[in-house]
């Protein structure tokens, strides 16, 4: 190869493998290595074409001729590109639409191009499409050192490719990792706080509702509602940071039990008694999403018992299980009124539901309340 495009050739392979090191997209880095595939070449057209499972080749990235709409055509497995994507070996011809390798399976849009060449690119040793470069019918062949370059740039495709969705997998995962801090800040910190905040109220309006006119303590209840929406609004943002999560990087486990203590110290610090708390089984790797479900479930149980059950005893068991997790809280006091289980305990039935789990509850004014909330793992 001369001095000249050597050094071109290597000027242009630092730039790919920069791009691809900075975590640009997959696809905007491939169009820039067909770029430059084509200039050293000094093709009037490159492609790079992307093998299915079928065999066929579609291409994903183009370079030179942008007006005849060539991003996402599809040639089949016995063109020279389907061949050279799954045999790894270079085709070149001095006319596409010629040669009786390649004439059969030139589609209409290449029928102006005469010079072709086609080279194998992969990465880990397997063969994942074609780089292709086409030449005007009236000019040259390819020499052999327009050939060795599109072969040189053909194995860099493959290596930037794997480089950069590797970088633009490092930053889904920080992005979130950063977002499931936020959401873990938010649930366990944010979203207690405010519970215990409108618990504190709730024993406030109760203990002292003879002394409050009737307008104040509307205003004290609206205010409870309103921190009941705020807790379910921050709830849905939770649930929406975690949404993106990637496929590789599984949601961080959850100590299932140390929140149930949690949730049950804070409801005992408004019964005035400590609830009973039953453990059984391990609860260190409960996935997050799972846990997140369990949790609401205990809280909106407790919450419950706090506000409208005047018990004197209540008792909290969570077991898991070869089936999944289940959780059971019973009190003896007088029973959910009608309002609050179709707007306070609703929502626990569709998360059940979502989750592929079951609720329950039971309730009555001689019985007491026992709500029974179970999720598969």
């Amino acid at each position: 190869m001369e001095p000249t495009l050597a050094a071109r050739a290597l000027s242009a392979a630092t730039e790919i493998t920069t791009a691809a090191l900075s975590g640009d997209d997959p696809g905007a880095v491939l169009g820039f290595v067909v770029q430059r595939a084509a200039e050293l070449a000094e093709a009037d057209l490159g492609l790079v074409m992307v093998r299915a499972d079928d065999g066929h080749v579609s291409v994903e990235a183009a370079h030179g001729d942008p007006d005849s709409g060539l991003l996402g055509l599809v040639l089949p497995a016995d063109s020279a590109a389907g061949r050279v994507a799954r045999g790894g070996e270079t085709v070149v011809t001095a006319d596409v639409t010629t040669d009786p390798r390649t004439a059969p399976y030139v589609p209409d849009e290449l029928r102006r191009y005469g010079p072709f060449a086609a080279a194998p690119f992969g990465s880990g040793g397997r063969v994942l499409g074609a780089l292709t470069v086409y030449r005007e019918q009236a000019r040259e062949p390819f020499a052999d050192v327009s050939v060795d370059v599109l072969t040189a740039f053909a194995a860099q495709a493959g290596v930037v490719l794997a480089l950069a969705e590797g970088a633009n997998a490092r930053h889904r995962v920080t992005l979130y990792q950063e977002r499931e801090r936020i959401a873990r800040e938010l649930h366990d910190v944010i979203v207690q706080r405010l519970y215990a905040a409108g618990m504190q109220l709730e024993r406030v309006r109760k203990r002292m509702r003879k002394r409050f006119a009737q307008a104040d303590g509307a205003r004290l209840g609206e205010a409870i509602d309103q921190l009941d929406q705020t807790i379910e609004e921050i709830r849905g943002t939770v649930r929406a940071l975690r949404s993106p999560e990637p496929e590789s990087e599984p949601a961080p486990a959850t100590d299932l039990a140390e929140s149930a203590r949690g949730e049950v110290r804070i409801a005992g610090e408004l019964l005035g008694y400590p609830p009973t708390l039953e453990l059984s089984g391990e609860f260190a790797d409960i996935p997050a999403e799972r846990a997140d479900h369990i949790r609401a479930a205990l809280r909106e149980a407790l919450s419950n018992v706090v506000r409208h059950s005047g018990a004197s005893e209540t008792r909290v068991t969570l077991s898991r299980d070869a089936e999944g997790v289940h959780l059971r809280v019973r009190d003896n006091g007088s029973g959910v009124p009608q309002g609050v289980a179709t707007r306070g305990l609703r929502h626990l039935a569709e998360r059940a539901e979502s989750a592929g789990g079951e609720f329950a509850v039971n309730s009555s004014p001689s019985m007491g309340t026992m709500v029974a909330f179970d999720l598969p793992l």
